[in-house]
């Protein structure tokens, strides 16, 4: 993420996170502005990720994505799910991704999670 402003926002949305939980109003809001200036940035992935996002927080009123594990991923390969942490944890964890996502290893968890997004729409 090369935008100021975008990283400001991102380090924003961490914060309140960090302080308030996941409060869906503020969240949302922020994260479709986030979008509008990586859509801008033109990062298709990074928008992809933060429009599934905001969709699945406004959707389900919660964020109910696993962290992908940290074993080995090759390239093509699924990453298994943790299923121990919260939806704030993963979320987080999710936003710190997004910080450096021209990152190769960074670049395929977020993927993993583009896929757990689909999943667990198809699923629910």
């Amino acid at each position: 993420m090369n935008n100021i402003k975008a990283q400001k926002l991102l380090n924003k949305i961490q914060r309140d996170l960090m302080r308030n939980g996941i409060i869906i109003n503020t969240l949302v809001d922020d994260l479709k502005e986030l979008r509008k200036i990586i859509v801008e940035e033109g990062n298709p992935l990074l928008a992809k990720v933060i429009r599934l996002s905001f969709e699945h927080i406004e959707t389900y009123e919660s964020f109910n994505i696993a962290i992908p594990e940290d074993d080995p991923v090759e390239e093509g390969e699924d990453a298994p799910l943790q299923e121990e942490t919260t939806g704030q944890e993963s979320l987080d964890y999710l936003l710190s991704l997004m910080a450096d996502s021209s990152n190769k290893v960074n670049e395929i968890e977020l993927r993993e999670y583009v896929s757990a997004f689909n999943e667990y729409a198809e699923d629910n």
